[in-house]
């Protein structure tokens, strides 16, 4: 696939015009052109002329004259995080401001080193004054901050919040992250390109199918190969199986927060289920490198694939037990019903993806909107809510359970143990060609873009977690509510840091 060429000038009149027919704006980031100049290199998914409701990946390119960026989120708001991750990895400073806040660097990182930057930054007399992060200033009368983190009291990762409160009513919150920033993305682009999916599943721990989903895709992609059906499916079944535990633990959180001990018994004993189940179907709790490029690490025997098929179902039977717990229950309804609301024109207009957008209303799933196999075949639709509060979210994820583990059952009645699992893949990677890897996580549209050089190397690997979207409807969310419902509002979320931060 080529990539369009969108000047600078149109870049975000076109994005603009794009999402308004119905588009999206998957990634927006920066690469070298193999000649030690930047260009903006935006994924985005274009309404299918061919096909009512279905999305087609492709990528704009805009080369750059000079260091700044052309203005972009007063057209497309939800730039405007990726617009401070390319101050931070490229140097390149908004038009249209001085110097946004650092998202991912910290006081400690050199001021003049942008580091996926190629050739030294103009500006590299810029003090360390230039790194340092700018907090909304708050005051008056019964106005004050509550700074916390980034080390917490739980076993959680690092990042800090800081509340600006009128009395015990939230009026802002400043979320800033960066702390698990480790160079993923760099790093990809050295590692040798079949070695990396073991790369892949550190990202996010707890997105390792994800993760490793989408490298697949986007290498196979590259590649021009397709791996067995059977492949497919389980790919699709270790997928949902780890959508299944994630929702779990969040289900845990949400009683947790509630006060709701009974519910979080009940749910705790079902997410170690849902792991042993993962362990059945690829011999890993956490699906660590279960997934390749190619197809599968191991294939799925008859025996096991018995013993999935008996975790199933008592999954099936325990979330029907456990699931009216919680959301029958008055008190909790009481708390979690109008409490972080994010109206549906917000969420639309930053780019709330997954649970946390269809509870607002939002339709879009990966699944659907790609037609992705196997998904089409199995007469699935995407868990939908509306209201945007925890209780939506809370909702959309009981849904989703349901739904994946009823498509679970259906994949394991499918598979056959003696069909093959992978393909054998080629020496190198094709010289100058793009691919994109887009997966339905089970936090929302995860998204791994690979661009190759004259001569098969990666010239930029670039990775967008669905966090990077929906940080900032947390913060949203968080404005007025009262401070000891920020803790649901937060897991009605269940946002990953070391996902962001990369």
């Amino acid at each position: 696939m080529t990539p369009t060429t969108v000047s600078r000038a149109d870049l975000a009149p076109q994005l603009k015009a794009l999402i308004e027919r119905g588009g999206r704006l998957a990634l927006l980031t920066a690469a070298d052109d193999g000649q030690s100049r930047l260009a903006l290199a935006a994924l985005v998914l274009s309404p299918d002329g061919q096909a009512a409701g279905q999305l087609r990946p492709a990528l704009w390119r805009t080369p750059l004259d000079d260091d700044t960026l052309p203005p972009l989120t007063r057209l497309v708001p939800q730039a405007h995080w990726a617009k401070r991750a390319l101050y931070d990895f490229f140097g390149l400073r908004p038009a249209d401001q001085a110097r946004p806040n650092p998202l991912l660097l910290h006081e400690a990182w050199p001021a003049h080193l942008h580091p996926l930057r190629p050739t030294p930054c103009d500006g590299a007399a810029e003090t360390g004054e230039a790194t340092r992060y700018r907090f909304l200033e708050v005051g008056g009368e019964g106005v004050y901050e509550i700074p916390v983190g980034p080390i917490h009291a739980g076993i959680i990762e690092p990042g800090h919040f800081r509340f600006s409160c009128h009395g015990e009513v939230i009026q802002h919150l400043e979320i800033r992250l960066g702390y698990q920033h480790r160079g993923l993305e760099e790093q990809l682009a050295r590692t040798p390109w079949r070695q990396a999916h073991h790369v892949v599943s550190t990202i996010s721990s707890d997105t390792a199918a994800g993760n490793a989903l989408a490298h697949a895709l986007a290498v196979e992609s590259l590649l021009d190969i397709e791996p067995p059906p059977a492949a497919v499916a389980l790919r699709a079944a270790l997928l949902e199986c780890e959508r299944v535990a994630c929702h779990l633990g969040d289900l845990i959180g949400y009683c947790a927060d509630t006060g709701f001990a009974a519910g979080a018994t009940a749910f705790s004993l079902l997410r170690p289920r849902a792991q042993i189940l993962s362990e059945w179907l690829c011999g890993s709790r956490y699906q660590a490198h279960a997934i390749v490029p190619g197809g599968l690490a191991r294939p799925l025997p008859g025996d096991q694939r018995e013993g999935a098929e008996h975790c199933v179902t008592q999954l099936i039977d325990g979330f029907e037990r456990a699931e009216p717990l919680l959301l029958d229950n008055s008190g909790a309804l009481e708390r979690m019903a109008g409490t972080g609301v994010v109206p549906r024109p917000i969420a639309d207009e930053i780019g709330l993806v997954g649970p946390a957008g269809r509870a607002a209303g939002l339709d879009y799933d990966v699944r659907s909107a790609l037609s992705q196999p196997p998904y089409a075949d199995l007469g699935w639709q995407p868990a939908r809510g509306g209201d945007g509060d925890v209780l939506a979210r809370c909702t959309v994820r009981c849904a989703e359970i349901r739904a994946s583990l009823t498509l679970l059952r259906r994949l394991l009645a499918q598979h056959n143990p003696d069909a093959p699992t992978r393909v054998d893949l080629p020496d190198r990677l094709p010289a100058d060609r793009w691919a994109c890897g887009l997966v339905e996580a089970w936090r929302g549209e995860l998204v791994h873009l690979v661009l190759t050089g004259d001569q098969g190397q990666i010239l930029r690997y670039a990775v967008k977690d669905p966090s990077f979207n929906n940080w900032t409807g947390l913060a949203v969310a968080a404005r007025g509510e009262v401070v000891s419902d920020f803790p649901l509002c937060n897991k009605s979320f269940g946002l990953s840091y070391s996902g962001n931060d990369l």
